[in-house]
Order: C-alpha cells, then sequence, then structure tokens
C-alpha cells in the first residue's frame, strides 16, 4: 500500500497525552532502515510547545542517543524547570521499548517587540521547476541550483530551496526542524570525490549525533524557504554542518547546525 507522506507526517505530530507532561506520537510509515531524526525533532518541538503553551520555541538542542526503532511510536517525558512570564525551559527525554533514543533541551519565549536587523548574504533566484531536487524522506516540493549528491570534488557548501505545504501554524516549527535534518552530511560530503550520500552503508557510515535550531522569528509555512548550508570541518570521524533559513524575500527565520557520525569504510 502506498502511503501519502505528508497526512502521514502531519498524524506524527498530533502527539497524544498519556499522564502529566507524558506525550506519545506514531512513527512515520517510510520505507527506511531505522526511525529518521527529522521525526524526532519535529516532535520534540511538539512536546516543547505542549510543555509550555503560551509561548513560541527560541531554540531546540537535541542529542541522538541511539539508533530508534522504525514503526515503533515514541514516549516524550517533559520535565518544565523554568516558565516565567517571557520564558520558559523544558527538557524532554524520547523513549521507545528498548531504552531512550533521544533528548532535548528546549527554550521558549513569548514574542515581543524589540531592535530588529540581520546581516546576511542576498538570497539567489528560485531555481525553476528543471531544478527539482528530489528528496524521498521530504513529502514536498524541493529545488537546488546545484546537486548535493556529486562524484565530483565540490565545495561543501549546498543551498536547498523547499515549499512546506501550507499547515497550521503551531505546526511550523516542528515542519521547520524536520527539514533541516536530512542534507548536512550529504552537505560535508561534497568536497570527497566519488562519494555520494547515497553510499552510505557501502563506504561510509553515518548518523547524526546533536542537532539544534535556533527561531529567530516565527515561522511560515506555505511559501519557498531557503536552506542555506556550509559544512566547514570534517575531522576524527565526525562531520560538522551549519545553516540558515530564509524566505524569498531574504528574511532570516531561523539558524542550525548539526554534528554526526562519519566513518568511512
Amino acid at each position: 500500500m502506498t502511503i501519502d507522506l505528508w497526512p502521514d507526517l502531519l498524524g506524527c505530530l498530533d502527539l497524544a497525552p498519556r499522564g502529566t507532561g507524558v506525550y506519545e506520537g506514531r512513527s512515520q510509515r517510510l520505507a527506511y532502515r531505522r526511525l529518521f531524526g527529522g521525526q524526532l525533532l519535529a516532535q520534540f518541538a511538539r512536546a516543547a510547545a505542549l510543555a509550555a503553551p503560551g509561548k513560541g520555541l527560541k531554540s531546540l538542542h537535541t542529542q541522538f542517543l541511539r539508533e530508534g526503532r522504525a514503526g515503533e511510536p515514541v514516549r516524550y517525558e517533559t520535565e518544565v524547570p523554568q516558565e516565567g512570564r517571557t520564558f520558559a525551559a523544558v527538557r524532554i527525554v524520547a523513549r521507545q521499548e528498548h531504552g531512550i533514543v533521544a533528548v532535548a533541551q528546549a527554550s521558549l519565549h513569548g514574542w515581543e517587540e524589540g531592535a530588529d536587523r540581520q546581516t546576511v548574504d542576498p538570497v539567489p533566484p528560485l531555481p525553476g521547476p528543471e531544478r527539482a531536487a528530489e528528496l524521498p524522506l521530504l513529502p514536498w516540493e524541493s529545488r537546488a541550483a546545484t546537486e548535493l549528491d556529486t562524484e565530483q570534488s565540490e565545495p561543501p557548501v549546498f543551498e536547498l530551496w523547499t515549499r512546506v505545504p501550507r499547515a497550521h501554524r503551531h505546526l511550523a516549527p516542528a515542519l521547520l526542524a524536520y527539514a533541516t535534518d536530512l542534507t548536512p552530511i550529504g552537505t560535508a560530503l561534497r568536497p570527497v570525490k566519488g562519494v555520494r550520500q547515497t553510499d552510505s552503508g557501502r563506504v561510509f557510515v553515518s548518523a547524526v549525533t546533536s542537532h539544534t535550531v535556533w527561531y529567530h522569528r516565527p515561522a511560515e509555512t506555505g511559501d519557498w524557504l531557503l536552506l542555506r548550508q556550509h559544512s566547514p570541518v570534517a575531522a576524527h570521524g565526525r562531520c560538522f554542518g551549519r545553516g540558515d533559513v530564509l524566505t524569498r524575500e531574504g528574511t532570516l527565520v531561523a539558524s542550525y547546525a548539526q554534528e554526526a557520525l562519519l566513518r568511512f569504510l
């Protein structure tokens, strides 16, 4: 049976209460060897919002501790060590039957008026539909002016245009976090001649160990967003990448960083 991945993802974000501060989300029905880290990021974002209602997600720092099992629900246990009129902090543990798979620290903030400035490079034009990027784990349209997977040695930079379908605004931070998880490792591999991200498991093994998203402005869905990323270093069996999320008008919405295991066989 073919699964429509967009409503499937939305269903995963509908966390069910399982007691005080505890929520459970089902896993995506993906043809993937393990639980996708983007799902955990998105569900962490939802659990944080449920634990500290009335505030917007400001940052989400996640550590992945062991491989999650695809097809198995995830239980999110939250603790709120600080909640004031403006800020809140939430600690979250993600658990499956075999143990804790990830932990997260979320910071939330009641949006307020203040100084508004940014310093970023201009946003390039949106590539045409002929530059469609096939990324099976993203259930929406994406485009890229350059290839993520290349057998040539290319600079460790990548710009991905992606258009998350319109959804309720309270889901936007979770969906944005989901989108940022997929391509940093591939960006780190671009300088390695003859190796592509699709060679995972044969030429190298990889696994995300930590991922952080910072939300600078309220996230929106329904229009194109540019994920502009750069991997400045790969060393000692690890790689690191960082990126920005910008609107078509050049507004900086969020930033993210990821560290991952990258071990060549």
